[in-house]
């Protein structure tokens, strides 16, 4: 659960990111190794999603980018974490977590976090062109994950009619 000195819509916002991250952790946690490394969209061209192992990468490593962008966004001028790849779900799993924590550990020690902003200069604007407020892009960041858990259980019904 998000930190309890947190209150209001930010409280909100990081509650109900856990509460994705938590609900991605329980689709993923009974994976097997062969399935994260299967192959699951051969022709795809988005190295994110060819298999459960390249959609937990990606989702792992945006989790730190958008708590990034809004550290830049307010001035702290932070670098991202190393975007890192496992061959098991265990180290998702931690990854996630710590992804979380580090999240939230930024609006804890940021307090002054405005989360609304409508001057558009003063958006936080994204390598793929969008422009946001920090709770726009937290409401992003949520159904980001949800997205992608909703990738990964249709591909595990995949792998299971598989075999059938």
């Amino acid at each position: 659960m998000p930190d309890q000195k947190l209150t209001g819509a930010k409280a909100a916002l990081l509650a109900e990111y856990k509460k994705a991250i938590d609900e991605l952790i329980m689709v993923i946690s009974p994976v097997t190794n062969e399935q994260l490394l299967k192959t699951i969209e051969p022709k795809s061209t988005n190295t994110d999603c060819i298999s459960i192992q390249t959609i937990l990468t990606h989702v792992t490593a945006a989790i730190f980018s958008y708590a990034v962008y809004i550290e830049n966004a307010i001035g702290l001028k932070t670098e991202r974490p190393e975007r890192l790849s496992f061959n098991t779900i265990s180290p998702y799993i931690s990854r996630l977590n710590e992804a979380f924590a580090y999240n939230e550990a930024l609006f804890t020690e940021q307090p002054a976090i405005t989360l609304e902003e409508f001057n558009s200069d003063k958006k936080i604007h994204t390598r793929w062109g969008q422009e946001y407020d920090v709770e726009q892009i937290l409401e992003h960041a949520i159904v980001h994950i949800l997205r992608h858990r909703r990738q990964i259980e249709n591909v595990l019904v995949k792998f299971k009619s598989e075999l059938n």
